[in-house]
């Protein structure tokens, strides 16, 4: 797993107005903590964060005050409508420690193409070594049958990976296509004669 290298700077006001800033000016606030230590405020360059951020569960090797820490994105709070980061966690991580994270599920082979496929979980939990967690999972649907379901326990796992999920959680369901057609009752049409009404003069 590859680590990003990100520079950053202390934060020394805070607060909303302080938050929004840091944001007018292309920052993220954010905040480092973990290890017993006290939590560390600094602010990120939006642009390179959102690069970053595209890959799963990746460590930030993240650069201020003179000094340097490798951490892994916890929380992540952006602007509903704008989409813009306005703030993250990142939990400070040591080589060689395990670490609890959500890892993508991606699926692989033929199944039954009578079947309807529903992806119920996209992600499962698992605890992996900081530096090598995967950024994605695989699960092997091959010769799946229709009206069955693949669970967390069926998706395969890189040494040095343990899952944590329940093993019976679903991730995916292959759903049986309904063959009943409906039979449309046939009406008998009856069509009345018009009745010509005689009038009298």
């Amino acid at each position: 797993m590859a680590e990003i290298q990100i520079n950053g700077s202390k934060r020394i006001s805070f607060g909303k107005g302080a938050s929004r800033r840091d944001r007018k000016a292309g920052l993220v606030p954010a905040v480092i903590y973990g290890h017993n230590a006290e939590p560390q405020h600094v602010s990120l360059p939006s642009r390179e964060l959102a690069t970053a951020l595209k890959a799963s569960n990746v460590l930030l090797n993240v650069t201020f005050d003179g000094k340097s820490e490798l951490v892994l994105p916890k929380s992540i709070s952006k602007n509903p409508l704008s989409g813009i980061f306005e703030h993250i966690d990142l939990l400070v991580v040591r080589k060689g420690e395990k670490v609890t994270v959500e890892v993508p599920v991606h699926t692989e082979g033929v199944y039954d193409k009578d079947g309807i496929l529903e992806h119920v979980n996209n992600t499962i939990e698992v605890e992996a070594e900081a530096t090598s967690i995967p950024s994605f999972l695989v699960l092997d649907l091959t010769g799946m049958p229709a009206g069955t379901s693949k669970t967390a326990g069926d998706v395969k796992l890189p040494a040095g990976t343990t899952l944590v999920s329940d093993p019976e959680l679903v991730v995916v369901h292959l759903s049986e296509r309904s063959t009943a057609v409906e039979e449309t009752p046939a009406v008998a049409a009856t069509e009345a004669a018009p009745v010509a009404a005689a009038t009298k003069e």
